[in-house]
Protein backbone atom coordinates (compact mmCIF):
# COMPACT_ATOMS: atom_id res chain seq x y z
CA UNK A 1 0.00 0.00 0.00
CA UNK A 2 1.76 3.24 -0.98
CA UNK A 3 2.21 5.56 1.98
CA UNK A 4 0.30 8.30 -0.40
CA UNK A 5 -3.36 6.63 0.76
CA UNK A 6 -2.70 6.91 4.35
CA UNK A 7 -1.37 10.74 4.45
CA UNK A 8 -4.80 11.40 1.83
CA UNK A 9 -6.61 9.42 4.56
CA UNK A 10 -5.51 11.37 7.44
CA UNK A 11 -5.99 14.55 5.69
CA UNK A 12 -9.34 13.68 4.67
CA UNK A 13 -10.18 12.65 8.31
CA UNK A 14 -8.50 15.93 9.65
CA UNK A 15 -10.84 17.99 7.11
CA UNK A 16 -14.05 16.48 8.15
CA UNK A 17 -13.13 17.00 11.95
CA UNK A 18 -12.74 20.41 11.22
CA UNK A 19 -15.49 20.96 9.36
CA UNK A 20 -17.79 19.80 12.18
CA UNK A 21 -15.70 21.72 14.64
CA UNK A 22 -16.90 24.59 12.78
CA UNK A 23 -20.34 23.69 12.47
CA UNK A 24 -20.44 22.90 16.24
CA UNK A 25 -18.53 26.18 17.37
CA UNK A 26 -21.77 28.25 15.18
CA UNK A 27 -19.73 28.80 11.96
CA UNK A 28 -22.59 27.47 9.88
CA UNK A 29 -25.06 28.77 11.37
CA UNK A 30 -25.75 31.93 9.83
CA UNK A 31 -27.21 35.39 10.60
CA UNK A 32 -31.94 35.17 11.18
CA UNK A 33 -32.86 37.19 7.63
CA UNK A 34 -34.36 40.18 9.59
CA UNK A 35 -37.47 40.18 6.81
CA UNK A 36 -39.38 37.50 8.51
CA UNK A 37 -42.86 37.67 9.07
CA UNK A 38 -45.64 38.30 7.20
CA UNK A 39 -45.78 41.79 4.93
CA UNK A 40 -48.59 42.87 3.26
CA UNK A 41 -50.11 39.16 3.45
CA UNK A 42 -46.99 37.70 1.67
CA UNK A 43 -44.44 35.77 3.54
CA UNK A 44 -40.54 36.05 2.43
CA UNK A 45 -40.01 35.58 -1.08
CA UNK A 46 -38.26 31.55 -1.84
CA UNK A 47 -34.85 31.75 -2.20
CA UNK A 48 -33.20 32.04 -5.38
CA UNK A 49 -31.36 28.95 -5.45
CA UNK A 50 -32.47 25.30 -4.29
CA UNK A 51 -32.68 25.95 -0.67
CA UNK A 52 -36.13 26.57 0.50
CA UNK A 53 -39.85 26.23 0.06
CA UNK A 54 -43.20 27.96 -0.16
CA UNK A 55 -46.61 27.73 -0.37
CA UNK A 56 -46.67 31.39 -1.86
CA UNK A 57 -43.78 30.46 -4.19
CA UNK A 58 -46.41 30.65 -7.08
CA UNK A 59 -46.74 34.49 -7.01
CA UNK A 60 -42.55 35.00 -7.77
CA UNK A 61 -41.05 33.96 -10.93
CA UNK A 62 -37.58 32.17 -11.79
CA UNK A 63 -35.92 28.81 -11.01
CA UNK A 64 -35.85 29.05 -7.33
CA UNK A 65 -39.62 29.96 -7.40
CA UNK A 66 -40.04 26.53 -9.18
CA UNK A 67 -38.16 24.21 -7.24
CA UNK A 68 -40.09 25.97 -4.02
CA UNK A 69 -43.85 25.26 -5.15
CA UNK A 70 -45.35 23.30 -2.09
CA UNK A 71 -49.00 23.50 -0.73
CA UNK A 72 -49.91 25.11 2.02
CA UNK A 73 -51.33 23.03 4.94
CA UNK A 74 -55.03 23.02 5.23
CA UNK A 75 -56.86 23.09 8.71
CA UNK A 76 -60.88 22.28 9.71
CA UNK A 77 -61.99 24.52 12.52
CA UNK A 78 -61.13 27.23 14.49
CA UNK A 79 -57.87 29.03 13.89
CA UNK A 80 -56.67 29.12 16.94
CA UNK A 81 -56.69 25.48 17.35
CA UNK A 82 -54.91 24.82 14.57
CA UNK A 83 -52.10 26.99 15.54
CA UNK A 84 -51.83 25.14 19.12
CA UNK A 85 -51.50 21.91 17.06
CA UNK A 86 -49.10 23.37 14.95
CA UNK A 87 -47.07 25.05 17.47
CA UNK A 88 -46.85 21.97 19.39
CA UNK A 89 -45.64 20.00 16.42
CA UNK A 90 -43.26 22.01 15.51
CA UNK A 91 -42.17 22.39 19.32
CA UNK A 92 -41.94 18.12 19.66
CA UNK A 93 -39.30 18.36 16.52
CA UNK A 94 -35.67 17.64 16.61
CA UNK A 95 -33.76 20.46 16.34
CA UNK A 96 -36.77 23.35 16.73
CA UNK A 97 -37.04 26.42 18.40
CA UNK A 98 -39.71 28.49 18.46
CA UNK A 99 -38.59 32.23 18.13
CA UNK A 100 -42.09 33.83 17.98
CA UNK A 101 -45.97 32.51 18.09
CA UNK A 102 -48.49 34.88 17.84
CA UNK A 103 -52.32 33.64 17.06
CA UNK A 104 -51.99 34.01 13.11
CA UNK A 105 -48.02 32.86 12.81
CA UNK A 106 -45.23 31.15 13.87
CA UNK A 107 -41.81 31.18 13.20
CA UNK A 108 -38.83 28.64 14.42
CA UNK A 109 -35.49 28.08 13.45
CA UNK A 110 -34.46 24.01 12.61
CA UNK A 111 -30.81 23.25 13.88
CA UNK A 112 -29.15 19.90 11.86
CA UNK A 113 -27.83 17.85 14.21
CA UNK A 114 -23.92 17.34 13.37
CA UNK A 115 -23.27 20.59 11.15
CA UNK A 116 -25.27 22.52 13.05
CA UNK A 117 -26.76 24.60 9.83
CA UNK A 118 -30.21 26.61 10.69
CA UNK A 119 -33.36 26.95 8.64
CA UNK A 120 -35.92 29.64 9.04
CA UNK A 121 -39.46 28.18 9.15
CA UNK A 122 -42.79 30.50 8.36
CA UNK A 123 -46.09 29.62 9.07
CA UNK A 124 -48.96 32.45 8.76
CA UNK A 125 -52.96 31.76 9.27
CA UNK A 126 -55.35 32.80 7.00
CA UNK A 127 -58.27 31.85 8.91
CA UNK A 128 -60.49 33.06 6.09
CA UNK A 129 -59.42 30.23 3.74
CA UNK A 130 -58.65 27.57 6.28
CA UNK A 131 -55.14 27.68 5.33
CA UNK A 132 -51.61 27.75 6.52
CA UNK A 133 -49.27 28.71 3.75
CA UNK A 134 -45.15 27.91 5.01
CA UNK A 135 -41.73 28.70 3.83
CA UNK A 136 -38.94 26.68 4.70
CA UNK A 137 -35.55 28.18 4.00
CA UNK A 138 -31.79 27.28 4.76
CA UNK A 139 -29.51 30.18 5.61
CA UNK A 140 -26.69 28.83 4.33
CA UNK A 141 -25.96 27.31 0.80
CA UNK A 142 -27.50 27.26 -2.40
CA UNK A 143 -29.01 23.71 -2.37
CA UNK A 144 -30.62 21.92 0.54
CA UNK A 145 -31.19 18.67 -0.98
CA UNK A 146 -34.74 18.63 -0.20
CA UNK A 147 -34.33 18.86 3.90
CA UNK A 148 -36.84 21.74 3.67
CA UNK A 149 -39.85 20.15 1.80
CA UNK A 150 -38.85 16.78 3.30
CA UNK A 151 -39.53 18.47 6.74
CA UNK A 152 -42.69 20.64 5.88
CA UNK A 153 -44.37 17.24 4.44
CA UNK A 154 -42.99 15.69 8.01
CA UNK A 155 -45.08 18.30 9.57
CA UNK A 156 -47.89 17.79 7.78
CA UNK A 157 -48.52 14.32 8.02
CA UNK A 158 -48.55 14.87 11.91
CA UNK A 159 -50.75 18.18 11.10
CA UNK A 160 -53.22 15.88 9.42
CA UNK A 161 -53.04 12.81 11.64
CA UNK A 162 -54.91 14.81 14.17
Amino acid sequence: MSPWIGVVGLMVVLGALTVLGIGWAGGLQGQRPTDLGVHNGRLKAPSATRNSVSSQAWMYTGAGADYARIEPLAFEGSAADAMQRLSSIVASMRGARIIEARPDYLVAEFTTRWLRFVDDVEFAILASSQRIDVRSASRLGSEDFGVNRARIEAIRARFDAR
